[in-house]
């Protein structure tokens, strides 16, 4: 499987081992982390308490995803985070068999979907699908977010199929 990308992962990967070998500390998440500005922080806090906050535009009422500094539809400034229920269909995927970071090796190949959230279908987030079995990873599959918390900082929604939630009792 090839490491190397244009940000010298090649070396990273070499130094990881080494690293490990002297005892040195390994960071506990060591795929890349969002960043937050000032208009991706409300979804990202969101995030961290669970919730799938998409801006909705008080001038014409639209979702607007991803965050932006004004409406996509009107071009309005007057966005503000509203709380969906992260249900929503798999609109499109692709199975990543190359990872183009290091974090990422150990996970391959793994499915990176294109989500239609059920509030409004032109809204589509990118995330991973989680706890699912190969037959569902089609075009049309109900998701549901989950969320990752992968750092005390920062985490992460995924989606998994509504399927998988309902054959736990979680629903």
């Amino acid at each position: 499987m090839p490491t190397l990308d244009s940000r010298g992962s090649r070396r990273i990967m070499a130094a990881i081992p080494s690293l490990a070998a002297r005892g040195a500390p390994m960071p506990d998440y060591d795929k890349p982390l969002p960043e937050l500005n000032q208009f991706t922080k409300s979804y990202w806090e969101a995030a961290k308490r669970h919730q799938l906050a998409i801006a909705k535009c008080s001038a014409c009422g639209r979702l607007n995803h991803p965050p932006k500094p004004v409406c996509r539809f009107c071009q309005s400034d007057k966005l503000a985070p509203q709380v969906v229920s992260g249900k929503g269909t798999i609109y499109s995927y692709t199975v990543t068999h190359y990872p183009y970071h290091p974090g990422f090796v150990k996970n391959g190949p793994y499915p990176v979907v294109l989500v239609e959230l059920e509030e409004d279908p032109r809204v589509r987030i990118v995330s991973n699908l989680v706890d699912y079995k190969p037959e569902q990873l089609k075009v049309g599959e109900p998701v549901e977010v989950v969320f990752d918390d992968v750092t005390p900082e920062v985490t992460l929604p995924k989606f998994r199929p509504r399927a998988a939630a309902a054959a736990r009792g979680e629903r």
